[in-house]
């Protein structure tokens, strides 16, 4: 098996990135990280974000919440983040603590400004996304879910090809499945959207080109339900015996001819990497906005 190397790429994009900002000579775009709570994997998420914009010369603003925090204090910081003109993407970070119900969780995605949703998943954009709509009139780009954005991108590089190929996508969430089945169509794939009622799976992903498993199961994708030379790519993240897995039992594909991200330093890198290109994005968005209204 071959194996695609999404912290490399994610090394060579941040690099990319670091290096746009520098030579356009424009001003440091400004990230607003809002965490609640105390959930030990957020603050690692949260730590590591600030590090890789540090890397790249891009302003983090970090607001930490207590864990009682309502709904009505966190509305109203977004809202106050929203009206900061400083600010070129809002980022909060999920899973918020349990007192927010998921129509709560709803509230917060949608209360967030869409051209300040740096992670994509403001109604707003995810509408542009399904229906194919990719900029507004004034050249304005909408942001994407970054998982799904940074699997495309590592496909890309790899020069793996997407068009008229047969993609199974495991997992029907509105983070990563159904955004990246929506992507690869807009690429012209033909897309399978499986999830935990489809029957029998195996025959499905047997006939597939690529598959991106993204289910939160470790192990749950086995050598014997792939062809040889399949496309593997794996969005999970899992603990089993202390150690980090994902959705694919990585062993069982030993003697596997196609490619196979691994877990850790594949698709998660790639996510973090996707975050800060948006936020530019969001950044070049905002510039542009500017020059029309002068």
């Amino acid at each position: 098996m071959e194996l695609l190397d999404g912290k490399l790429c994610a090394k060579n994009l941040r690099t990319k990135l670091k290096n746009q900002l520098k030579n356009t000579g424009e001003s440091r775009p400004a990230l607003a990280i809002v965490i609640v709570g105390d959930d030990p994997a957020s603050k690692v998420y949260v730590r590591n974000k600030n590090r890789v914009a540090k890397e790249i010369g891009i302003t983090t603003y970090n607001y930490m919440l207590n864990q009682d925090t309502d709904l009505a204090t966190l509305l109203s910081l977004i809202h106050m983040l929203n009206n900061n003109d400083k600010i070129d993407g809002i980022l909060v970070q999920m899973p918020l603590p349990e007192q927010f119900t998921f129509s709560d969780v709803s509230q917060v995605i949608e209360a967030i400004d869409p051209a300040k949703d740096v992670d994509g998943f403001h109604p707003t954009n995810l509408g542009n996304l399904f229906i194919g709509n990719t900029a507004n009139n004034a050249g304005m780009k909408y942001p994407v879910p970054c998982t799904p954005k940074g699997v495309m991108y590592l496909l890309k590089e790899n020069n793996i090809p997407i068009d008229g190929k047969n993609v199974v996508v495991i997992g029907r969430s509105t983070i990563v499945g159904k955004p990246m089945a929506a992507l690869l169509t807009n690429n012209n794939a033909t897309v399978t959207l499986a999830h935990s009622h489809t029957q029998h799976l195996a025959d499905i992903t047997r006939k597939a080109d690529i598959i991106i498993v993204a289910v939160g199961k470790a192990d749950f994708l086995t050598a014997d339900m792939v062809k040889p030379d399949t496309v593997i790519i794996d969005v999970g993240m899992n603990r089993k015996d202390g150690k980090l897995v994902g959705d694919v039992d990585f062993d069982s594909f030993k003697g596997h001819t196609g490619y196979i991200t691994p877990v850790p330093g594949g698709v998660g890198p790639m996510t973090v990497a996707m975050l800060f290109e948006q936020l530019i994005m969001l950044h070049q968005n905002k510039l542009k906005g500017d020059d029309n209204n002068g």
